[in-house]
């Protein structure tokens, strides 16, 4: 057997392990195990660290801004182009955008700064964090980038593995709301946490390979520029 024959081999098995793991299991209800847990990973990171962000900005905190940036550095993210597609609201108008995409571990570090006011033991832990760099970093997190016009809405088909943890999250700029609801193939709504303006995360655990489908909508009067995180 030829080299390109077995490689030709492996990656049909794996296609076929993904669309049909098992022909004795009942997929006709929710594809979610109730019963089973996992380890939340770098989209759960990387979701604490902008909500805690965002309290830092309200309240001018630089340790809470510090360590957001800290949480956020730490977080290895590869990008991704997942399968979707965009329904545009016609005849909407846009108000002027305040931010082209989610905060980052430098824009974080610069309201850190900015926050301190001079504090020389602030500075030098932000120092601490600028040098640190990427060191320590965990893996297992992807994103793929949107801007999502006023009133549209974005439909991503995402693949996960059978009783495999799985985690979704919606990092949004900060200038409109979104409305985010995660189904299965079937239809079926995965019981996620109510969102909180334009931060989301949700984690389960599929009964079966297959499909799932995140609903992101923009409710707001602005262009949101959100990323889509997955594990």
């Amino acid at each position: 057997m030829t080299l390109k024959s077995l490689t030709t081999i492996l990656a049909t098995t794996a296609l076929v392990a993904f669309a049909a793991p098992g022909f004795a299991q009942d997929k006709s209800g929710p594809n979610v195990d109730e019963t089973a847990t996992g380890t939340p990973g770098g989209v759960a990171q990387f979701d604490m660290a902008q909500g805690l962000y965002a309290i830092a900005v309200a309240n001018k905190d630089a340790l809470m801004a510090l360590t957001a940036a800290k949480l956020v550095a730490e977080v290895a993210l590869t990008d991704v182009k997942q399968e979707k597609e965009t329904t545009t609201a016609e005849g909407t108008t846009e108000e002027a955008d305040a931010a082209e995409a989610p905060a980052d571990a430098a824009v974080m570090l610069a309201s850190a700064r900015e926050f301190a006011a001079g504090d020389e033991t602030m500075i030098g832990l932000i120092e601490d964090v600028e040098a640190e760099g990427a060191r320590g970093r965990i893996g297992g997190a992807s994103r793929d980038f949107s801007r999502l016009p006023v009133g549209s809405v974005d439909l991503w088909k995402i693949p996960f593995y059978g009783n495999s943890y799985a985690e979704i999250g919606i990092s949004g700029d900060g200038d409109a709301p979104l409305s985010v609801v995660v189904t299965d193939e079937n239809g079926n709504r995965v019981g996620c946490p109510a969102r909180v303006y334009d931060k989301f995360y949700c984690d389960f655990v599929p009964a079966w390979n297959g499909y799932f489908y995140v609903k992101v909508t923009n409710q707001g009067r602005k262009r949101n520029s959100y990323y889509l995180l997955t594990n």
